[in-house]
């Protein structure tokens, strides 16, 4: 039986441990535990940031999947690899921006899509809500235009500071202050409106 948490230990299943060997004498057995090493780390924040922009596990893994196939196979493009989370995080938002567009094209042209929110994994704040509240938060979430629900779910569940979620969204500072502020305030109307 299939898990509900959207990144749980079933997505992964690499099994290696630990940061790469820089001794390894062949750069893409470098690059390959490099990038293992940092899948290992951060693929279970990074399918759920996808699966709430998305509202799909299956969609959250493969964008997910994507963006560390990319990075794997531009690691040697990478001119600072400290950074390549940062990478990997901006390949994920943009794989899901991908994934919305396509959405949309497609109801545009009147195929009916049957996508069912359901949050992620239990957290504290999760745990406090009801399953209903929960839902409607998220259906809320889901009808914010792209960049408020982004620099929302980056700024809140990734708690990323002002500087990284616009790099990463390649936006001012000021515009990601902007976009959150008009996020929560439209946010805020949406749930009255249901109250």
């Amino acid at each position: 039986m299939e898990s509900d948490d959207p990144g749980g230990a079933a997505a992964l299943p690499w099994t290696g441990s630990g940061w790469p060997n820089p001794a390894r004498t062949r750069a893409g057995d470098y690059a390959a535990d490099a990038v293992a090493a940092l899948y290992q780390e951060h693929a279970v924040s990074l399918i759920r940031l996808a699966y709430l922009m998305l509202g799909d596990r299956a969609a959250a893994e493969d964008a997910v999947q994507d963006a560390f196939i990319g990075l794997y196979r531009h690691w040697d493009r990478l001119a600072d690899r400290g950074r390549a989370l940062g990478y990997v995080r901006t390949a994920v938002l943009n794989g899901c921006r991908s994934v919305l567009r396509q959405a949309q094209g497609r109801r545009a042209a009147g195929y009916k899509l049957a996508v069912t929110q359901q949050p992620p994994a239990a957290s504290a704040e999760a745990a406090v809500l009801s399953r209903e509240e929960r839902e409607e938060v998220m259906r809320a979430v889901s009808r914010l235009p792209g960049r408020q629900r982004e620099a929302l779910v980056l700024r809140f569940y990734l708690d990323l500071p002002d500087q990284e979620i616009a790099r990463i969204m390649g936006l001012r500072p000021s515009s990601v202050r902007s976009a959150t502020h008009r996020a929560l305030r439209a946010l805020g109307q949406l749930l009255g409106e249901t109250s």
